[in-house]
């Protein structure tokens, strides 16, 4: 991330506002937002291969959306840098979570990296 206002940054808070309502209220998806909402049984799977102590069921609203985001760049949408996408990851945990949430946004999409 390189400052608050650039635009895919942006863009991700958006993605993340937009996944974290859905869960709660009937909506229109943006075209992104869509695209991700429609492989999370996917990206679900993948969260719960790296974090098995974590029932998907039982993770924040707030952490599966940026988790999904976060997790669909990096297996599907592959348009940036890894370390780019986690960093990206950690800082909208920080920005939109819990004190808790940073270290396991981080730890997430770090042991995904390493399989």
């Amino acid at each position: 991330m390189k400052t608050s206002q650039d635009p895919r940054h942006k863009k991700r808070q958006r993605l993340v506002q937009e996944l974290f309502s859905i869960e709660f209220h009937q909506q229109t998806l943006s075209k992104d937002a869509l695209a991700i909402w429609e492989q999370r049984e996917f990206l679900d799977k993948e969260i719960q291969k790296v974090a098995p102590d974590f029932p998907v069921k039982k993770i924040n609203r707030v952490d599966l959306a940026i988790l999904r985001v976060a997790i669909y760049e990096l297996l599907i949408d592959k348009k940036e840098p890894p370390n780019v996408v986690i960093d990206e990851a950690v800082e909208l945990a920080k920005e939109f979570s819990n004190a808790t949430s940073p270290g396991f946004i981080n730890g997430v999409l770090g042991h995904l990296q390493k399989i």
